[in-house]
């Protein structure tokens, strides 16, 4: 039995998305319990020319629902970048999971060799839809979403390997 392309993808980006979400209320009950103001962790990096957390966490997102409406061959739904709050953090996930719960096996299974054409910036980038989905979508998505966590950690958020993997 074969993976689909819609195995290899919505699931664990779904399941990564909720476990970044449990981080995120992890990170909220420390600053809490440690009286520190919640932008700390919303504006931290791990290094200054990095993005801070509430860039990684919009962007896994974005990598989440354009990577899955690409493969559908829908239009990604469009967010403002414009979260300043944990809160507001988590509704990101939370729409974009509810976006993710609209899409259909049978939407990206068979997207193998579909033309993916995007542009970011003045980027403009062509793949097709299995090279798409195993050289830009899970490598981008993971590194946001890891990085994100890297930010709560080095930050003092007591998160380990398994609140990254939701065991």
């Amino acid at each position: 039995m074969s993976l689909t392309m819609y195995q290899a993808s919505a699931p664990q980006i779904k399941k990564m998305l909720l476990n970044l979400s449990a981080l995120l209320k992890k990170g909220e009950a420390f600053a809490a319990s440690k009286n520190i103001n919640e932008s700390v962790l919303v504006d931290g990096r791990l290094f200054p020319d990095m993005f801070p957390l509430s860039k990684q966490v919009q962007i896994a997102c974005d990598q989440a629902k354009g990577g899955m409406a690409r493969l559908a061959g829908l239009e990604p739904p469009k967010f403002d970048d414009n979260e300043t709050t944990l809160a507001q953090l988590q509704e990101r996930i939370a729409q974009t999971v509810t976006f993710l719960d609209t899409i259909k096996p049978e939407q990206i299974d068979g997207s193998e060799a579909k033309e993916i054409k995007f542009s970011i910036k003045e980027w403009n980038f062509e793949f097709v839809g299995q090279q798409y989905l195993l050289t830009w979508v899970i490598p981008n998505f993971y590194f946001h979403v890891t990085t994100a966590y890297n930010i709560l950690r080095h930050n003092g958020v007591e998160i380990g390997k398994s609140d990254f993997l939701g065991a």
